[in-house]
């Protein structure tokens, strides 16, 4: 899961930065916009949305190394890249087609399924159960234990 996080990070940045090279080579604006202004944008954009990936696979990497659930920052993290990738999926459907959606529903899935399979603590299956009241072990019995089953002791008045 890291490992593709870490290559979308690289992707995602490497795509961004490639389109900002490509805007300011033709030197054209859309809408009256400054063509520096754009090409800058999209490189700060593929800079930020990269390190926001490499940032999301690090957790990944660290759940992976420590075998305990994301908590904190890293958990919101994830979910926040889960739902990216939702929306990514929506919209490279009609945009690039079903080869892009497919990958990022396969990388959902995957961040779904680091946050579900950690998401409670392992009991350990080797514990004695606790031992239920009975007269054996002193709840219970007939001398005013504290077993839940017997009525407290009567009020005495002074």
């Amino acid at each position: 899961m890291a490992v593709v996080l870490f290559v979308e990070a690289f992707g995602i940045a490497a795509l961004n930065w490639f389109l900002g090279v490509v805007v300011d080579r033709q030197d054209m604006s859309l809408a009256g916009l400054d063509p520096d202004m754009m090409s800058a944008s999209s490189k700060i954009g593929g800079i930020v949305f990269g390190l926001y990936f490499a940032l999301c696979g690090l957790v990944a990497l660290l759940v992976a190394i420590r075998n305990r659930p994301p908590a904190g920052f890293g958990r919101i993290l994830l979910i926040s890249a889960a739902v990216v990738h939702g929306l990514l999926g929506a919209f490279v459907w009609g945009l690039v087609g079903w080869t892009a959606f497919l990958f990022m529903v396969v990388v959902l899935a995957l961040i779904v399924l680091l946050l579900m399979t950690y998401d409670r603590p392992a009991e350990p299956t080797d514990a004695v159960p606790p031992a239920a009241p009975g007269p054996d072990n002193g709840g219970g019995s007939k001398d005013g234990g504290d077993s839940p089953v017997t009525s407290p002791p009567a009020p005495t008045t002074p």
